[in-house]
């Protein structure tokens, strides 16, 4: 006579990824956020002090040129500071975007973060290329290769950036709001900035918009600084 052993199935498991993980091993969020953030925040000030008396955008080709020539050294000198400050814009983004996803952030915000970051550090990047090769032309130069070399920088460095500047402000402002992760004037304020941003992009078809410009570039140093801070680096758990 044989017998049959009635076992129980086993429970089903009910342990998740972050268990599987040794113990006291946490997400990695990155490098420090704040010294990129900073570094940007010094190159963009020292590219504006060198390029405060650059012509205006409605100046004439011969402007362009006269000032090339009696300030080839400061356009040469913003030009670098200008291309400079791309990288660390591009650093900060992926420290963003790394520190986002190490808090558990799967929305799309965290992408728009890096992508918004990293187009807007082509487009600086661009403008100081633009920029650098506007102060080198000769004085028999074209007036009108120079205005459009001029117009390369500033569409570059103004509407470009701060369009593409905008996804990345609203990236952090829309995850920090929806989470919680960053205080409400806060996230408040940079989706004011992102909005202004992306309406700056109107100064094409309407100079009065250009105001909004310097608006965003200074504005947004002003709140990056204040979301390096605030920005947690681990996310609490439901128990806490």
């Amino acid at each position: 006579m044989t017998t049959t052993s009635h076992r129980t199935p086993p429970a089903p498991s009910t342990r998740t990824a972050s268990d599987e993980q040794p113990p006291g091993r946490r997400p990695q969020g990155g490098p420090p956020l704040l010294a990129p953030v900073l570094a940007f925040v010094a190159l963009t000030i020292g590219y504006v002090v060198v390029n405060s008396s650059t012509p205006r955008p409605d100046a004439s080709g011969k402007e362009v040129l006269r000032y090339a020539r009696d300030h080839g050294t400061s356009i040469e000198l913003g030009s670098l500071l200008l291309f400079a400050s791309a990288t660390p814009l591009a650093l900060m983004a992926a420290v963003l975007y790394r520190r986002l996803r190490a808090l558990g952030i799967t929305a799309p915000g965290s992408a728009i973060t890096m992508v918004g970051g990293v187009l807007a550090s082509v487009a600086l990047s661009g403008s100081g290329l633009f920029g650098w090769a506007a102060g080198r032309l000769p004085m028999d130069a074209d007036p009108a290769l120079a205005r459009a070399l001029a117009d390369l920088s500033f569409l570059t460095g103004g509407v470009a950036y701060s369009v593409t500047f905008a996804m990345l402000i609203s990236g952090v402002s829309v995850t920090g709001l929806m989470t919680r992760l960053l205080p409400r004037p806060l996230t408040w304020t940079g989706l004011m900035l992102a909005a202004a941003g992306m309406v700056s992009m109107l100064s094409l078809v309407a100079d009065p918009f250009s105001f909004l410009l310097p608006v965003v570039r200074f504005g947004g140093l002003v709140w990056l600084i204040f979301v390096a801070i605030r920005l947690p680096r681990t996310r609490p758990s439901r128990h806490q």
